[in-house]
């Protein structure tokens, strides 16, 4: 489902309705009350009368029912920034959303910078996070990437000048994301970044073009034991000697044993401690 100038645009059985809200959905004040990529019933006279259970809900942009949140940077032409890819595993993660990494423009790069990246990213195979190397230029790993979001509702997003539109409208085989297409039912207007846009699959399922999703904020955790939860990795090592170890001055810590090991990359475990840092002195205070 899509909104559009206090329109939903839904779809059912193939069909497309433009639906209004109805009743203390429509009183509500709320922006979550009714948002894209929710599941509603409406009525014969095409007033949407309820919102099904979310099993998740982004509110930055506002987005629901996300199976896999794709986490999309250029390989070069800007070039990738690591932390931010780490950032937004986190935020993946927080909102029960499964991450999948998309590295595009791999036809800018020599063989060798190209297995220099898939190095320093191969911890996520470890972590069971997909990641795809793709060009649309060459139209190189695309066929795969189809295959793996069939069925699903997939929401995209990323940094400015990674090629995100470009592998929406080749999913898509269309160019629906055009600049400056216009809607001529609604007479909307061009195409902006601003919204939301739940795109139908042809092979089944739905992509949401989401351009906020590229927030590098720490999710808002309440404590450092959540934000352990957030590490996967973390789960495979064994106990430490503290039940409440957080992982940064406790003696007999399994986690730093594993870092300094290679059981967990250094990288990953340093992260942590930057996120145990920043999460301490900006956001736990709050719950204080």
């Amino acid at each position: 489902m899509n909104k559009i100038q206090g329109f939903y645009n839904i779809e059912s059985n193939g069909k497309e309705y433009l639906c209004k809200l109805r009743g203390i959905l429509k009183r509500s004040d709320k922006r979550e009350n009714c948002t894209v990529g929710d599941y509603v019933i409406f009525d014969e006279d095409g007033f949407i009368t309820e919102v099904k259970p979310r099993k998740n809900l982004l509110r930055r942009p506002l987005v629901a029912n996300i199976d896999y949140g794709v986490i999309q940077f250029a390989a070069k032409d800007p070039v990738i920034d690591y932390e931010k890819i780490n950032i937004l595993i986190l935020n993946s993660l927080y909102n029960k959303i499964n991450p999948v990494l998309i590295i595009n423009k791999i036809d800018l790069l020599t063989k060798e910078e190209l297995e220099e990246i898939k190095s320093n990213l191969e911890y996520l195979s470890k972590i069971d996070i997909p990641v795809f190397y793709i060009s649309t230029y060459e139209n190189l790993g695309i066929e795969d990437l189809k295959d793996f979001l069939k069925g699903n509702v997939t929401a995209f997003g990323g940094p400015s000048g990674v090629g995100k539109s470009s592998i929406l409208n080749l999913l898509q085989d269309s160019k629906e994301l055009k600049t400056g297409e216009t809607s001529k039912r609604l007479r909307a207007g061009k195409h902006t970044t601003r919204d939301s846009k739940l795109l139908t699959l042809p092979s089944g399922g739905f992509v949401i073009d989401t351009p906020g999703f590229s927030s590098v904020d720490l999710p808002p955790t309440e404590n450092a034991q959540e934000l352990i939860s957030l590490f996967p990795e973390f789960k495979t090592v064994e106990d430490c000697k503290f039940n409440n170890c957080v992982h940064i001055n406790e003696p007999q810590c399994g986690i730093k044993n594993a870092a300094e090991s290679g059981k967990i990359p250094k990288e990953r475990y340093d992260f942590y401690k930057r996120c145990y840092e920043k999460s301490k002195n900006e956001i736990w205070n709050k719950y204080k």
